[in-house]
């Protein structure tokens, strides 16, 4: 009977030493969670993701670099304000550059504004603008005579076109997937701490609910008297 006693007691001093640890894993694993979780709350709360922001940048560029050609065009035949006045002004679509610079123009409003300002996550505004692009340049190349007016005859069409291709190509196949890799993330945290949460508050039920070992003791040993007492005195 005390054997039994013995192995019952050392029984639940292992399962009551038991129930700290697994607290403790558990306590330790939902705080990891929670501050991964925390750390992609305030990337959508400080605005945009990096590399989207990288995009932003990249439309930027691809704004002022032609623009920076366009100048450059105007320098060289014959100043700025005489071939603005001839470029704009009397405007020519077979010889003139301005509207390169307003295609460029055009790609950055929108594509600021589709993904920058809207946060878009859709591939639509950007196919939009390249394909907008290509044809406009393409038809120009044909159409007009920029090859008869020296190398920027080459140089705008050419890398107007490739600047919208690699926009294209960069939303496509770095931002959206990105995006799409870092949400997944988010959700699968998410789900984790949650479950790991409903895990903790059933160990610490568990070990708030367990009967003491001490009453289990106490009645045999109050039994063992009893019977004592009532055997008769010979």
């Amino acid at each position: 009977m005390n054997r039994g006693l013995g192995d019952a007691e050392n029984a639940h001093s292992s399962s009551v030493e038991s129930c700290p640890s697994l607290r403790d894993v558990h306590s330790i694993n939902p705080t990891q969670l929670v501050a991964r979780i925390e750390s992609y709350e305030g990337r959508e709360k400080k605005g945009i993701s990096d590399v989207r922001r990288t995009f932003c940048l990249f439309v930027t560029f691809d704004l002022l670099f032609i623009t920076l050609l366009w100048i450059i065009e105007l320098n060289v035949k014959g100043g700025i304000e005489t071939t603005l006045e001839k470029e704009v002004l009397q405007y020519d679509y077979s010889s003139s550059y301005f509207d390169i610079f307003l295609l460029a123009v055009f790609r950055f409003k929108v594509l600021i504004l589709a993904y920058a300002m809207c946060r878009l996550r859709h591939w639509w505004a950007i196919a939009f603008t390249t394909a907008v692009t290509s044809a406009f340049l393409l038809a120009k190349v044909i159409i007009s005579q920029l090859f008869s007016q020296g190398a920027f005859g080459y140089v705008l069409p050419i890398i107007s076109f490739i600047l919208a291709w690699i926009e294209t190509w960069f939303l496509d196949f770095k931002v959206l997937p990105q995006e799409a890799e870092e949400e997944n993330r988010f959700l699968i945290a998410q789900d984790a701490s949650e479950r790991a949460a409903l895990l903790h508050s059933g160990v610490l039920s568990d070990g708030q609910f367990y009967s003491p070992p001490e009453s289990v003791a106490g009645s045999d040993e109050e039994s063992e008297e009893k019977q004592d007492t009532e055997k008769p005195v010979v």
